[in-house]
C-alpha cells in the first residue's frame, strides 16, 4: 500500500474552502484498501463520522480531483445520504446514482470532479474513473440543482420508460444489467455512484443519534467560522441556507401558540356524550369546545435581511408546520400579494426569496388587520420604524444581535434566535 496520507494535504487541498477545512479537522480520515474509491460511515466504535479513503487511487488524483472528492464525501454526510434507509437490492444502484446526482450537480462542484471531459484514473475494471452528472451522459436530460428525492423519482422514470421499449413491461422490475457502458439493457449506461456506498444505513439508532448530534455541532462551529470569517469559499448560496436551516437554535412553538389561542374567539364546538350538559344532563350531550387561532407570519425579505437570516426563519417555520397551519407573508416596503400562500400543517418547505427592497412594517400590519388573524409575529431585523397599532395580538421573531439594538422599543413580547 502506498504512503500516501489524505491528512497531510487536507490543510493544503482545502485552503481556498473556510467552511469544509473547518469541518474536515472534525471528520476522521482513515486509509484502506477495502474500498476502491472512497465512502463515508459511521465508526460503530467512536459513534461520529468517518471518512474512508483508498490511499493508492487518492496517489494518482490530480488536486482538482483531489478536492472533488473530498467536498463529495463530506456533502454525503451533510446532506445526511449516510443514515437513509438502505433501499432493496433491485434499486440500489439508483439510489446510488441520485445520491451523487444531487451532491455533483451543485455549482461549486463543477470542474472538480472526474467527467467525460477529464476523466479519472484507470481503475482496477479496466475504465477510467467517471462520476455522474447531470446534463451529461446518459443524464443529459437530467437538470442541475435538484434534491436526491427528485434525482430517485427521475431515474425511476428513466428505468421504467427502457424496460418498457425492450419489451419488459413491469415483469422486469428490480432487474438490471451489470454490463458495460453503453449496453443496450442499461438505460445509465453502465454508470454508478462516484465512490463507495456499502456502508450507508448499516447502523444502529444508538450509534447513528450520537453521530448526528456530534456532526451537527461541527457543521455548526464550521458554519460559525465561515460566517464570522465572512468567506464560505464556494459553497452555494442554496446549500449554506440548507446547513444554517439544520443547525439553528428552536424555538418551544407550542408556548407562542397557547399564547395566541388563549386570546382567540374561534373555537370549534362538539357534541360529545363524553362531556355532561350542565342544562340537561339526562336528554343532551354535552359541548367540547377547542378553541384555535388562526396565524399570520410575516417574513421580512429586504435587502438587510441576509440569507443566513432568512434561513434561520424558514427553519423556525418548519418547526412550526410540525404543529400547526399558518399564512405565510412576504413583505418589504409591501406586501407581494401573489406570493402569499398557507402552510399546511406537516409540510416542509426550502428557503424561498422574493424581494429584496426597503423595509415597512405598517404594509404586512394593514393586510393582517384587514384579514382579520388572531395572531401576527413578524420575522425581521427590526431595522425600520414602528409600525401601526395592530388589531390582534403581535409579536416579533430577530436574530439575538439585532434584538440587543432594535430601531424602536415595543412592549410586545420579541423573541430572539441565534444565526
Amino acid at each position: 500500500m502506498t504512503d500516501f496520507n489524505l491528512n497531510m494535504h487536507t490543510a493544503r487541498l482545502l485552503m481556498q474552502e473556510p467552511f469544509f477545512a473547518s469541518l474536515s479537522r472534525r471528520i476522521d480520515k482513515t486509509p484502506t484498501t477495502s474500498i476502491p474509491t472512497a465512502g463515508v460511515c459511521i465508526n460503530p466504535e467512536r459513534q461520529q463520522f468517518e471518512m474512508l479513503y483508498n490511499p493508492e487511487f487518492f496517489a494518482k488524483l490530480s488536486d482538482e480531483h483531489k478536492l472533488g472528492i473530498l467536498m463529495h464525501e463530506f456533502y454525503h454526510i451533510i446532506f445526511e445520504h449516510i443514515t437513509k434507509r438502505k433501499p432493496d437490492d433491485g434499486i440500489r444502484r439508483i439510489d446510488n446514482i441520485a445520491m451523487d446526482l444531487a451532491i455533483n450537480g451543485l455549482p461549486e462542484m463543477q470542474g472538480k470532479l472526474p467527467c467525460e471531459k477529464d476523466p479519472g484514473p484507470m481503475m482496477p475494471s479496466g475504465e477510467t474513473l467517471k462520476g455522474c452528472l447531470p446534463g451529461e451522459g446518459p443524464f443529459e436530460d437530467l437538470p442541475a440543482g435538484k434534491t436526491y428525492e427528485w434525482y430517485l423519482q427521475a431515474l425511476e422514470k428513466m428505468q421504467e420508460e427502457h424496460e418498457q421499449e425492450q419489451g419488459q413491461g413491469q415483469g422486469g422490475e428490480g432487474q438490471e444489467s451489470e454490463g458495460g457502458a453503453g449496453g443496450s439493457s442499461d438505460p445509465f449506461g453502465g454508470a454508478d455512484s462516484l465512490d463507495d456506498h456499502d456502508q450507508f444505513g448499516e447502523v444502529d439508532g444508538t450509534s447513528e443519534e450520537i453521530a448526528k448530534e456530534r456532526l451537527k455541532e461541527a457543521v455548526k462551529k464550521a458554519a460559525e467560522d465561515a460566517q464570522k470569517a465572512r468567506n464560505w469559499g464556494s459553497v452555494s448560496q442554496s446549500v449554506r441556507r440548507d446547513i444554517m436551516e439544520k443547525i439553528q437554535t428552536k424555538v418551544d412553538w407550542r408556548k407562542v401558540l397557547r399564547y395566541f389561542v388563549k386570546t382567540s374567539q374561534r373555537a370549534d364546538r362538539r357534541s360529545t356524550p363524553r362531556r355532561i350538559n350542565k342544562r340537561f344532563p339526562k336528554v343532551h350531550p354535552g359541548k367540547r369546545v377547542r378553541r384555535h387561532a388562526k396565524i399570520a407570519i410575516s417574513i421580512d425579505q429586504s435587502g438587510s435581511v441576509d440569507d443566513a437570516m432568512l434561513a434561520a426563519f424558514f427553519s423556525e417555520l418548519n418547526e412550526l408546520a410540525s404543529i400547526a397551519e399558518f399564512t405565510v407573508i412576504p413583505f418589504d416596503t409591501k406586501v407581494a400579494e401573489d406570493n402569499i400562500y398557507v402552510w399546511k400543517k406537516g409540510q416542509t418547505r426550502k428557503t424561498e426569496r422574493v424581494m429584496y427592497g426597503g423595509t415597512c412594517f405598517n404594509a404586512p400590519t394593514k393586510y393582517v388587520n384587514e384579514k382579520n388573524f388572531d395572531g401576527h409575529i413578524i420575522l425581521t431585523d427590526l431595522c425600520a420604524p414602528k409600525p401601526i397599532k395592530s388589531t390582534c395580538q403581535r409579536m416579533w421573531m430577530t436574530t439575538t444581535e439585532y434584538a440587543k439594538r432594535p430601531y424602536f422599543q415595543t412592549q410586545e413580547r420579541v423573541i430572539a434566535i441565534d444565526v
